[in-house]
C-alpha cells in the first residue's frame, strides 16, 4: 500500500540509532518559508487524538482541514458471507491438490465479505478564513513546534506583523486558533464552515457558526451517524456581523476561534450518542477560559508526555536552521544526522496527535484526511500498516498512546467471534487484512489481498508487548482472554500438510504477494507460521504468569511443535511459502517482505542465535531491493538494523 500522507514511515524510524539523554537538544521544529501546496503531504498536522486539523498557512485564504476520528461512512454491519462455511472444505481440498487458481476462484465467489469493501474514514469539513489585503506579504514563516504541539504562521503586510497560532487541546477537547497582530485593530476576517457530508445545515449568530449533518452511506450500509460541529469566536475589540453561512469580523485587536465536533458514535455497534449537547458543552467550557489558560492546560497535558524521551544523533550544524524541506532534500549526503533525531520526535508527536486514550487508533493517514474517498479508505490495514504505526510507541515511552489500539483489539475479538463461528465454524476470533470503525473482520477487497486470517493474531501480540514493557499483571489478566481467543481459532482451523505432517493455515496467502501469475492463495505461508509461533508462545507465557489453563498450555505447546519450520530456498533466500516459489514469483521486488517478520518485529531470527536463517533473510532483502513505497522502506530500515548493517539502514 502507498499513503499520500507519509505518517507511517515517520512512525517507524526507530531501532537504527543509539539513544541517549541530552541536556540541550536542538530546536524540535519543522518550518517552511511558504504555504503548503498539497494539503495531505505538506500541510502541518495538529491533533488531540480525537480532533485533527491540517494547517495550510495561506496568507489571504487560510484553510483548516478538519477531522473527527469517528466520522466514517456507513454504520454497524455484519459482513460475513453466508456461503463461506460450506465452501471452506472444498477450498482447502483444492489447495491441497495444488489447484490454486480454482481454489482462488471458489473463495472469491463464496468466501469474501458482503459488501466487498469496508467503510472509509472521511473528512468532517473545513474552516476557511479570508484575510483581504494579505495577498502580498514578507517575512513568511510556517512552523510546527514539536515541544508545544503548536503550529504558527507568521508574516508581515506592510509594517504590521501578523501571527496565527493553532493547537488542539486534549483537556479541553477543542481546536484553538489565535489570530493576532502587533498593532491594534488590524484583525479583519471572513469565516466559513463547510462540510462535504450529506444533509448539512447551518446556524450563524454573533457567537459563531454551527453545523449539523449525517454521514455518507457505504455501499449497501446506510449512513447511521449524525454529527455536529461548531465554531465559537471570542473577539477582542472590533465588530462582528453574521451572514448566510459566514461570519465577518472587522478591526479586532485579536480573535480566539474555538472549534469542536462530535458524532453519535458510541462504540462499533452503538450509534445512539447525542452529539449536539456534547459539542455545545465543549465550546461553552472552553469559551469560559482565556486563550492563555487554554494554552497552559494544553501544555500541561502534552509536554510531560512528549518530554520524557530524548534522542541525540550528533551535534547541531548550520543545517539546523535550514527550512525542513531543504534539510530533507539534502539528507542523503550524510551531514545532517540530527534530522533523523527530529524525525523520531516527529513520529512521537504524530502518535500523540492521533492516538490518545479514548480516541480511535491511528489509521492509515493517522487522523488527517481531506477526501471522501481517500487512498485505501484511510482504514486500518492490519497486515502491516496498523502494527507499524505502533512499533515505536512503547520503546519511545508513549505507552498511553497504545490504549486505542488495545481497545480496538478487544473490540475486534467481539466482532471476530461472529466471523470465526459463521465463516470457519471455529472457536475464538479472527480478523483478516483490514478493518474499519465498525470492526469488520471478514476477508475484503478480493482473494489476492483479503484471504489472510492472521490480522487478529498479529494485533494480539501488541497486548503482550504492552505487558512486557509495563509489567502490569492486572492488564495482562484483562488481555488474556483476547490472546487466548486468537489462539483458540487456530487450534480449531490449522490443517495437516500432507507431505510432512506440519500444521498449516489454509486458506491463506503471504500478504498481497502472488506466488504464480494472479494467484496468491496458498497453505502455510512462512509469515503465518512465524506469527503463530509468537502467538502460541505468548499465550503459554501469559497463562503461566496468571497460573491459568494448564491443559490449554499443553495443547498450544503440542501445536507449536508441529508448525512448519522456516526454510531456505534454492537461491539462498528465506522461503516465503512452503514451496520454493520465490525466485519464480511474478513480482521479484514486491513491497511486502512478510516472511521477514521473524527478523523484525519478532526476534525468532537474528545473526546471533540463527546465523544461517539471518543470512537467508539478508539474501531475501538483497533480492527484493530498496525500490519500494515509504512504509516498506521503513520496515527494511528496521530489518537491516536487525542484521547489524547500519550503513545499509542509513
Amino acid at each position: 500500500m502507498h499513503h499520500m500522507f507519509p505518517c507511517v514511515p515517520w512512525l517507524t524510524f526507530l531501532g537504527v540509532f543509539t539513544l541517549s539523554a541530552v541536556a540541550n537538544p536542538a530546536p524540535l521544529t519543522l518550518w517552511y518559508p511558504e504555504p503548503a501546496r498539497e494539503a495531505i503531504t505538506e500541510a502541518l498536522p495538529v491533533g488531540n487524538g480525537r480532533l485533527g486539523a491540517l494547517v495550510e498557512g495561506e496568507t489571504a485564504h487560510e484553510r483548516l482541514l478538519l477531522n473527527e476520528d469517528t466520522l466514517w461512512a456507513g454504520g454497524p454491519y455484519n459482513p460475513v458471507n453466508p456461503e463461506a462455511l460450506a465452501a471452506l472444505p472444498q477450498v482447502r481440498r483444492l489447495i491441497a491438490e495444488g489447484k490454486y487458481r480454482e481454489a482462488a476462484d471458489l473463495a472469491g465467489a463464496k468466501m469474501m465479505a458482503q459488501p466487498l469493501r469496508q467503510a472509509p474514514f472521511q473528512p468532517l469539513g473545513e474552516l476557511e478564513m479570508d484575510f483581504p489585503g494579505h495577498e502580498s506579504v514578507t517575512d513568511y514563516r510556517r512552523e510546527l513546534d514539536l515541544t508545544t504541539a503548536c503550529t504558527t504562521v507568521r508574516y508581515r503586510v506592510g509594517n504590521v506583523a501578523y501571527t496565527r497560532e493553532i493547537f488542539v487541546s486534549a483537556p479541553d477537547q477543542v481546536i484553538v486558533v489565535r489570530l493576532s497582530a502587533d498593532r491594534p485593530g488590524m484583525i479583519s476576517t471572513v469565516l466559513r464552515l463547510g462540510s462535504p457530508q450529506p444533509e448539512v445545515s447551518f446556524t450563524v449568530n454573533q457567537q459563531g457558526i454551527e453545523l449539523r449533518g449525517r454521514n455518507f452511506a457505504h455501499e449497501t450500509i446506510p449512513g447511521a451517524l449524525t454529527f455536529n460541529a461548531g465554531v465559537r469566536i471570542i473577539p477582542e475589540g472590533g465588530r462582528v456581523a453574521p451572514g448566510e453561512k459566514i461570519l465577518t469580523i472587522r478591526e479586532a485587536d485579536a480573535v480566539t476561534v474555538l472549534i469542536s465536533a462530535r458524532t453519535s458514535f458510541r462504540s462499533w455497534n452503538d450509534v445512539s450518542g447525542q452529539p449536539y449537547p456534547a459539542m455545545r458543552a465543549d465550546l461553552n467550557a472552553a469559551a469560559a477560559k482565556s486563550y492563555a489558560e487554554l494554552r497552559r492546560s494544553h501544555l500541561a497535558d502534552y509536554q510531560p508526555l512528549f518530554e520524557r524521551f530524548t534522542i541525540q544523533l550528533g551535534a547541531s550544524t548550520e543545517r539546523s536552521s535550514w527550512p525542513t524541506d531543504k534539510r530533507v532534500a539534502y539528507f542523503a549526503d550524510g551531514r545532517d544526522s540530527e534530522l533523523a533525531a527530529l524525525y523520531v520526535q516527529f513520529a512521537r508527536y504524530l502518535l500523540l496527535a492521533c492516538s490518545r486514550p479514548g480516541s480511535q487508533p491511528a489509521n492509515l493517514q493517522g487522523l488527517w484526511n481531506d477526501q471522501v474517498s481517500p487512498p485505501w479508505g484511510s482504514k486500518y490495514t492490519i497486515n502491516i500498516n496498523t502494527e507499524m504505526n505502533y512499533w515505536p510507541a512503547e520503546a519511545a515511552n508513549l505507552s498511553e498512546c497504545t490504549e486505542p489500539l488495545r481497545r480496538m483489539v478487544a473490540e475486534l475479538a467481539d466482532s471476530g467471534r461472529r466471523t470465526a463461528q459463521q465463516q470457519y465454524g471455529a472457536r475464538g476470533w479472527v480478523a483478516h487484512h483490514n478493518t474499519d470503525l465498525w470492526r469488520a473482520t471478514a476477508p475484503i477487497d478480493g482473494v489476492a489481498w483479503g484471504m489472510w486470517p492472521m490480522g487478529g493474531a498479529w494485533l494480539s501480540l501488541h497486548l503482550w508487548d504492552h505487558y512486557a514493557f509495563t509489567g502490569d499483571r492486572a492488564f495482562l489478566a484483562t488481555a488474556y482472554p483476547t490472546l487466548k481467543g486468537a489462539a483458540e481459532f487456530f487450534l480449531d482451523t490449522l490443517v495437516e500438510e500432507p507431505k510432512h505432517g506440519w500444521l498449516v493455515t489454509s486458506p491463506s496467502m503471504s500478504p498481497e504477494n502472488a506466488h504464480h501469475d494472479g494467484v496468491s492463495i496458498a497453505a502455510g505461508p512462512a509469515m503465518d507460521t512465524q506469527l503463530l509461533r509468537d502467538l502460541f508462545s505468548r499465550c503459554i507465557d501469559a497463562a503461566s504468569i496468571l497460573d491459568l489453563d494448564p491443559e490449554f498450555r499443553s495443547q498450544l505447546a503440542a501445536a507449536r511443535s508441529r508448525l512448519a519450520p522456516d526454510q531456505i530456498g534454492r537461491g539462498g533466500q528465506l522461503q516465503e511459502w512452503l514451496e520454493d516459489w520465490d525466485l519464480d514469483a511474478p513480482d521479484p521486488h514486491h513491497r511486502h517482505v512478510s516472511h521477514l517478520y521473524a527478523l523484525f518485529p519478532s526476534d525468532q531470527i537474528s545473526p546471533q542465535t540463527t546465523p544461517e536463517l539471518a543470512q537467508a533473510a539478508r539474501r531475501t532483502l538483497e533480492l527484493r531491493g530498496d525500490e519500494a513505497t515509504g512504509w516498506s522502506l521503513a520496515w527494511k530500515i528496521n530489518l537491516w538494523a536487525r542484521l547489524f548493517d547500519g550503513d545499509r539502514a542509513y
